[in-house]
């Protein structure tokens, strides 16, 4: 009985958790998408109204998914969704949560490695006034060089600059059209490979 209230309390301890909450139902080994053992079932994923193609998602796992980012600050910009759509932070389940920050954990020491860089910045815009403006939860992962920005917070001012010229365009446009789709599949496909 302590036992299994001490992993109740502590889940971590008990053998091949990855889940830092009891009873959690998140798989043990999330798996990219696209490789031998996982097929992808559905041809497009939501990201609040829109439809992003299989092509541009790089990487999933039961409940979450990365995919390239149509307006990439640095080399390396991706967005970690969680695969409900969900407009806030505050409404994903225990086991969404869980799931979402361990991907961008993961997708984050991956490209770090791949673009040579020394740092991550991980960034949630959680609601309009917070920035938000596609409403879909979403982490934004970017791989951090000295440098890349004269300021280091800059950063935050710059993706804030990003998310209102991309809603702008969205508002005019309704389409995505930044970055060419052959563009971002290519992207996403070097970065699958990551995950093999």
């Amino acid at each position: 009985m302590v036992k299994q209230l001490l992993l109740r309390l502590v889940p971590s301890l008990a053998p091949n958790s990855h889940s830092l909450l009891p009873h959690s139902s998140i798989s043990a080994k999330p798996r990219p998408i696209f490789s031998s053992t996982v097929k992808m079932t559905a041809e497009h994923y939501t990201f609040g109204p829109y439809k992003i193609d299989q092509s541009e998602v790089f990487y999933s796992t039961n409940l979450s998914y990365a995919m390239v980012n149509l307006r990439p600050l640095l080399p390396g910009h991706v967005l970690i969704c969680p695969k409900r759509e969900v407009k806030r932070f505050v409404d994903l389940t225990a086991d969404e949560t869980s799931d979402l920050w361990l991907t961008a954990q993961k997708v984050g020491r991956q490209l770090e490695n791949y673009h040579k860089a020394s740092s991550l910045t991980f960034a949630i815009q959680d609601g309009p006034q917070a920035g938000q403006t596609v409403p879909h939860v979403h982490i934004h992962v970017v791989p951090r060089i000295g440098g890349d920005f004269e300021k280091n917070d800059d950063i935050y001012d710059a993706m804030d600059q990003k998310e209102k010229e991309l809603k702008q365009k969205l508002d005019l446009d309704k389409e995505r059209k930044d970055r060419n789709f052959e563009e971002m599949a290519r992207e996403a496909d070097e970065y699958r490979k990551l995950f093999l």
